[in-house]
């Protein structure tokens, strides 16, 4: 257990909660953006070593399982280690405590690869650099990644978000960092379970809400600013009380896919904090619009 390096300490500020009265996602990506450049310095790949050879460890993908509730007021920390090294990826592990309890909250798998900074060409991991990342290996119980089908085309894909990337969104490297990712996710999200009556009028009025327990996030070329987004969604699966949704983020400026997110979620009593299900009504108008997966 020697390897666990604990990689942010902090607290939920209320300016980072969502309308379900809980710790945005994209706010999550901000503290697991921190504990992933916590691990790759402690092994010699942090943002000097970025600087010094213009070669990096950016994120690839990230798999994320929300099992507990973070709200305003409460503390947090992230412990994280290495849970896999490949020739040129490491795979790092991230579990985030509500410190009070000391309950996890939530557990991320961060794949990160090696590359150049200039073009991205993957760059295999040196011996010293393998050896080191070794050092920070830790054993890993965080639950297993489903892999499901998905629609092969975007026929049927409603669109669901579009903007502009700003200069203010870059991370240490000068690339589009996760937390925006993540935010444009999250509008997309709401347009996409608008489309089936999950609007906002109705969840005030009802006192409802869409809460993730899982992402499965994908990223491919980076964005720099004024490079022109769009995200388009699919419903994919809904069940009494679950949904799982995809989103497809493209670089306009030529059409190339530069970020993919697979999204499960529940309708959300308020009060009550827990699933509960979805009315007859907008489960039959979410199964008229569901886009059918590939096998």
């Amino acid at each position: 257990m020697s390897g666990w390096l604990e990689t942010y300490r902090g607290t939920v500020s209320r300016w980072e909660v969502d309308h379900n009265d809980h710790l945005t996602v994209a706010y999550y990506f901000a503290r697991i953006a921190d504990a992933g450049l916590g691990v790759l310095e402690a092994s010699g790949l942090g943002a000097e070593y970025a600087a010094r050879g213009r070669r990096a460890c950016v994120t690839a993908d990230c798999y994320v399982r929300y099992s507990r509730e973070l709200r305003v007021g409460d503390i947090l920390h992230i412990e994280s280690g290495v849970i896999d090294v490949e020739a040129a990826d490491l795979v790092l592990g991230h579990k985030v405590f509500n410190s009070e309890t000391g309950e996890v909250c939530t557990t991320v798998e961060q794949r990160v690869g090696h590359v150049e900074l200039a073009g991205r060409a993957a760059v295999p991991l040196t011996g010293a650099q393998r050896r080191a990342a070794e050092a920070r290996r830790v054993p890993w119980d965080g639950p297993p990644r489903e892999r499901r089908p998905r629609p092969r085309a975007l026929d049927g894909f409603l669109d669901s978000a579009r903007d502009t990337v700003k200069p203010w969104e870059l991370d240490v490297l000068g690339q589009s960092a996760l937390p925006f990712y993540i935010h444009r996710f999250s509008a997309a999200n709401g347009h996409a379970i608008a489309a089936f009556g999950m609007t906002p009028a109705y969840m005030r009025a009802e006192r409802r809400g869409f809460s993730t327990f899982e992402f499965q996030l994908a990223l491919g070329a980076p964005l720099a600013p004024g490079d022109p987004v769009r995200v388009r969604s699919a419903v994919l699966h809904v069940g009494r009380s679950s949904m799982r949704l995809l989103h497809v983020m493209t670089n306009e400026r030529g059409g190339e896919r530069v970020a993919t997110l697979e999204q499960l979620g529940v309708h959300l009593d308020m009060d009550a904090r827990r699933p509960t299900p979805l009315p007859d009504a907008l489960r039959e108008k979410a199964g008229a619009i569901l886009v059918p997966v590939g096998d």
